[in-house]
């Protein structure tokens, strides 16, 4: 009859057991996969891969998703810029082509309406025409600048991945009294200990 009434307590218990276990296990291989995706020797080609690819990619590869809309923002800005800048380059140039070819119609010829014109002379806008150009090739090299720091910070940042960066690090300085090695008497000095 006691072996009938310890019977069940003896399953549950078995039961725990083997759930604690399961989940030791599973953490146990959490951790080795980790440590595996840590050692991966082709994880920055990978990275730098990815993040050719497409701006942000590898940085969400190496798990650094705080990142990818940093990434985003900086070519999308570079592009948007170059964007802005071609626009204003083509209204210039064309309203200088309409100018020079003999028209009045241009969006720049009469800017106030009063009908007297033109209100930007044609040396302003051959001006401004150079202007923005500058600027327009100016933020071509600063767009595949930023593309690039995109491509070398995933590919940095997957390198750097499988090293320690433990806050547990410590420097303890001890005094040291020890016997000569040779002859009488004693050595003093300082034992110094790094821990990485």
């Amino acid at each position: 009859m006691l072996l009938l009434a310890l019977f069940p307590l003896y399953f549950t218990n078995a039961q725990q057991i083997s759930e604690s276990d399961t989940r030791e296990e599973k953490k146990i291989q959490r951790v080795q996969q980790r440590l595996n995706r840590a050692r991966d020797p082709l994880a920055a080609s990978k990275a730098t891969f990815y993040s050719a690819a497409l701006p942000g990619l590898g940085q969400f590869y190496n798990r650094r998703y705080w990142k990818v809309p940093l990434a985003w923002a900086a070519v999308g800005t570079g592009v948007f810029v170059y964007q802005f800048n071609q626009t204003q380059y083509l209204r210039y140039r064309d309203a200088f082509k309409l100018r020079n070819a003999g028209f009045t119609t241009d969006e720049f010829y009469d800017i106030n309406g009063d009908g007297v014109g033109p209100d930007v002379s044609n040396n302003a806008l051959e001006q401004a025409q150079k202007g923005s150009q500058s600027q327009r090739d100016s933020s071509v090299l600063i767009a595949i600048g930023l593309y690039l720091l995109n491509i070398i910070d995933a590919s940095v940042d997957a390198h750097l991945k499988p090293f320690n960066v433990n806050e547990d690090l410590s420097i303890k300085m001890h005094p040291v009294i020890q016997p000569l090695s040779i002859g009488a008497g004693t050595e003093t000095g300082l034992k110094l200990t790094i821990t990485l």
